[in-house]
């Protein structure tokens, strides 16, 4: 353990704080002891406004202070619900500072939405954007206050300020986060996360993956979601990292962003990588078939090299592509929140950037397997982290199985709802992930699917529709793309096999006029798409009916589709 990555917060042990792995509040003090004067967090709004850590220390204990002053004390619970930025932080780790509960809320629900997460979680105060502000200021129901993430609405974050006061500290072991997952109606799970699950993984996760303080990690993706929350809020300011915050899901904007901040850490989901790859390759496309052939060739020879020998040539090799598409300073690319197509991530390794995959769910803090940047395999989600426990029920003839897992960061269970707790733990305490896969014997994880979309064929073949799905990622003629079953025989319960597809409306477009391509032409040439995928099928996955959708199918804010909407 003296070599780990964590094996430095033995110096801080005993005098910043006890136990073995210090909260989030604790944390954030080590770092601030280390790298005061470093950039935190950063946003171009249009130019570019940073807070130190030592600043930003500063604004988070003031409100700290002033949430103490209204009345909240160990335990409370506040919510934050509001788009990227250092406000949105500085709420986050002020709520954590003053012993409370932070609770992280997606600012894309519908009101009522939010209002039942509020009530759910019996959150005392809202840190809110300027979008809902007004509602909330004129009806704040039960809660104290309502605090403005926006300058210039309200009562603004950055003017909170309170006396000084022996604020009671929630321990390692105590809540720290209540993350409410996708399905918000009804009756929303709320994941009870603690510092000890937070922070654990947070480190333990840098066993699979080396960060450095001058990395500058890029928070594009919803940070309320467990998946940006640790991976790049976290972690960042684990190592005294920079967080930039991405505010659109633009390409445009994304590559300005990368370009200016020189951003290192590129975390992601595939359909953000697809896009990114996809204009890429159409730039290369456009120098002609000679020049795309020997680029091509190029990239095979590079991403040998890099396999076998363990050099990186692509990064010279490419480096005006690179420079073109605002990639040139990343270290490394991350993509998590669903499976990506083996031959995507197997082109960006060839173009010289470090490519990794990553797996995790909410109730896992949420990362529990990392691809190590020099032992990746292409087609798995990656290496177990350490002190995770992973294994496979009742695997069948291919060793797929649901994957269970016990570890340090496993949640504490769903919030005030002990039986929906207990029916996802196995009689000796691991978790049922309800994602189904199989181990190798290096402990990497290759998944499959859900458990619960699963199709059943009239053969007896289990599918895994998310495997026949990556197949697709690399056609831009394709928007989305939802494979299910469809009832075959209600009787033997046996499925067929459907695509549901909604094709890019961009791609379709006439050249030179804003209306669509003929029905006809669209529907013949997402038929020939799936003509050529079938090909590549197994014959027992091949898709027998095809639905051409004429309005985009519902997704989360990380883009997977909802696929209980559809």
């Amino acid at each position: 353990m003296e070599n780990t990555p964590w094996a430095f917060l033995d110096d801080y042990r005993g005098k910043v704080f006890n136990g073995l792995w210090p909260t989030l509040p604790e944390m954030f003090k080590i770092s601030v002891s280390l790298y005061g004067e470093r950039a935190c967090f950063t946003i171009y709004d249009p130019d570019r406004i940073s807070l130190t850590y030592r600043e930003a220390l500063h604004l988070i204990e003031a409100v700290a202070r002033w949430l103490h002053d209204a009345g909240i004390r160990k335990g409370d619970k506040a919510a934050v619900t509001g788009k990227n930025s250092p406000e949105w932080t500085i709420a986050y780790l002020g709520i954590l500072f003053a012993g409370a509960v932070v609770v992280p809320i997606d600012y894309q629900l519908k009101n009522e939405e939010t209002d039942l997460l509020l009530k759910k979680s019996k959150a005392k105060i809202l840190f809110v954007d300027e979008e809902k502000y007004k509602q909330y200021a004129e009806n704040q129901g039960d809660l104290i206050q309502i605090i403005s993430l926006k300058k210039g609405v309200g009562v603004y974050i950055y003017d909170l300020d309170g006396q000084e006061a022996e604020i009671e500290q929630a321990r390692e072991t105590g809540l720290a986060a209540i993350l409410f997952t996708s399905g918000t109606t009804g009756n929303p799970k709320g994941v009870m996360l603690t510092h000890q699950n937070l922070v654990s993984d947070c480190y333990l996760s840098q066993g699979n993956l080396t960060l450095y303080c001058t990395d500058v990690f890029y928070a594009l993706l919803p940070i309320h979601h467990a998946y940006t929350m640790l991976a790049v809020f976290i972690e960042a300011i684990s190592v005294g990292a920079e967080v930039v915050f991405g505010k659109r899901m633009v390409t445009k904007a994304i590559l300005k962003d990368l370009k200016e901040a020189k951003i290192t850490m590129f975390l992601g989901v595939p359909m953000l990588f697809n896009k990114v790859l996809a204009g890429i390759i159409r730039g290369v496309r456009t120098k002609g078939p000679v020049v795309y052939g020997i680029i091509s060739l190029l990239m095979e020879l590079s991403g040998l090299i890099k396999k076998v020998f363990k050099v990186n040539p692509g990064k010279r090799m490419f480096a005006s592509i690179l420079k073109r598409a605002s990639l040139s300073t990343l270290r490394l690319c991350i993509c998590g929140g669903g499976p990506l197509a083996p031959r995507v991530f197997r082109k960006y390794n060839q173009l010289g950037l470090d490519f990794i995959q990553g797996y995790g769910l909410t109730e896992t803090s949420p990362i529990i397997n990392l691809n190590p940047v020099e032992h990746y395999k292409e087609t798995s989600v990656g290496k177990a982290v350490p002190q995770v426990d992973m294994k496979v029920l009742d695997p069948d003839e291919r060793g797929v199985g649901e994957i269970l897992v016990k570890g340090p960061m496993v949640m504490q269970g769903y919030y005030e709802m002990p039986e929906e707790t207990a029916a996802v733990f196995t009689p000796d305490g691991y978790l049922k992930t309800g994602d189904l896969g199989y181990l190798d014997s290096e402990m990497y994880l290759y998944l499959t699917g859900r458990a619960k979309n699963m199709i059943v064929t009239e053969g007896g073949k289990n599918v895994y529709p998310e495997e026949i799905e990556n197949e697709f990622q690399l056609f831009e003629e394709i928007d989305q793309i939802m494979v299910r079953g469809f009832v075959l025989d209600k009787k033997m319960k046996t499925e067929g096999i459907e695509a549901l597809v909604f094709p890019s409306q961009d791609f379709f477009k006439d050249p030179g006029a804003d209306t669509l391509q003929p029905q006809e032409q669209v529907k013949k040439r997402i038929g020939q798409i799936i003509s050529e995928v079938n090909q590549r099928l197994l014959p027992y996955q091949k898709i027998e009916r095809t639905t051409i959708l004429q309005e985009r199918m519902e997704e989360t804010t990380t883009k997977k589709i909802k696929r209980n909407a559809v």
